[in-house]
């Protein structure tokens, strides 16, 4: 296969940790006869300061014509101040709105051997396995704001036809895991929220064999931490996606391993983890690329339709996560490079043993 991937390393961490997954993503090219062209572009702080946009136009073309795009991290504190008239998050919130990528997907697994990292007890993170589906095209972010001397408005506005994409996306991924969808909302304050619950509950009477329950966003946020294990697909709007996934990183023990998808019809998607740009490490080599790694495996599965290769990125992972060497927010002393040389060797394996299948039906000796 060849591919067109835009590279957007942003701010801080970000180009520390986009190098790491591009040499990943350069590894399965190489082990599997694929051809994979790297096209890098400004986003975020960095734009700002290169040409006073937070997404040029050249940055957004190449995305437009790109199988799929790969972000580091925006943002940092010399471009922080909220009142400023152009900030780094807009260049974000710009490429989501024109890739028309409205609904991410953000997995979340426990690691056994990282168990003890979580502020939960081990026994409540047994077989933790969601996947949230945040809108993210729609609602308070993109709604129309408003500023008087004593007074501010944000608008949060859904149409139906936002709320069933989004849903369908999500049930239709339900029923490739356990058949379970969490539909997450306010509907017992919020208008919009009303609107969301009722169209969830028309759209479940397509999927039968898919069981739907509903659960109000604070409730949710309890449960998350006491039940994390009961829980398949959640699926809600963009505001409380953004802060129940941020809630539920911290299950996984570092915001550092978390990888998510933004995706729309198109197959072009964009793939960054979901942590920040960490401003406080950037440059010294440490931060860790688990993250922006397994971003890229959700970048071959779903833009590029390559699951092999997909699922041996995230086995080499899991076995260096198993093994090590960590970085030290996951309690280790090692550097991004001695993590990224562990997953290319664990990586090695996994594509002498998916070779040997192929060729001979058994694994490497």
């Amino acid at each position: 296969m060849r591919a067109q991937i835009v590279i957007l390393p942003g701010d801080g961490v970000g180009p520390e940790v986009t190098a790491a997954a591009v040499t990943v993503l350069d590894a399965v090219a190489a082990h599997f006869d694929h051809s994979f062209h790297f096209d890098e572009h400004l986003i975020g702080g960095c734009a700002i300061d290169a040409t006073g946009e937070p997404l040029p136009a050249a940055s957004l073309e190449a995305c437009k014509a790109a199988d799929a795009v790969l972000l580091g991290a925006v943002g940092g504190p010399q471009w922080s101040d909220p009142n400023a008239p152009v900030r780094p998050e807009q260049g974000l919130l710009a490429l989501r709105a024109a890739l028309g990528v409205y609904a991410n997907l953000r997995p979340l697994q426990v690691h056994p051997r990282l168990a003890a990292l979580s502020p939960l007890k081990n026994e409540k993170l047994k077989n933790v396995d969601v996947l949230f589906v945040r809108e993210l095209t729609g609602g308070a972010y993109f709604g129309a704001k408003t500023r008087t001397s004593d007074t501010a408005i944000d608008e949060c506005k859904y149409t139906v036809a936002e709320v069933e994409r989004v849903v369908r996306r999500a049930f239709n991924l339900a029923r490739g895991r356990r058949k379970h969808v969490t539909s997450v909302d306010k509907a017992n304050v919020l208008e919009t929220s009303r609107l969301w619950r009722s169209t969830v509950q028309r759209i479940a009477a397509e999927y039968p064999d898919v069981k739907v329950e509903h659960q109000l966003v604070d409730s949710m946020a309890m449960l998350l931490l006491t039940q994390p294990s009961r829980y398949d697909v959640v699926v809600t709007e963009n505001l409380f996606g953004d802060i129940l996934t941020d809630e539920a990183a911290a299950l996984a023990g570092s915001l550092g391993l978390l990888p998510s998808a933004s995706i729309g019809e198109a197959k072009a998607g964009l793939y960054e983890p979901i942590h920040g740009s960490a401003p406080d490490i950037a440059g010294q080599g440490v931060a860790n690329p688990i993250g922006t790694i397994l971003s890229a495996a959700m970048l071959l599965r779903h833009s590029l339709d390559l699951e092999q290769e997909a699922a041996a990125v995230e086995a080499a992972v899991a076995e260096v996560l198993e093994h090590g060497p960590h970085t030290r927010d996951i309690g280790g002393q090692a550097s991004t490079t001695e993590v990224l040389e562990a997953v290319l060797s664990a990586l090695d394996e996994q594509a002498c043993h998916a070779a040997a299948f192929l060729r001979w039906g058994r694994a490497c000796g």
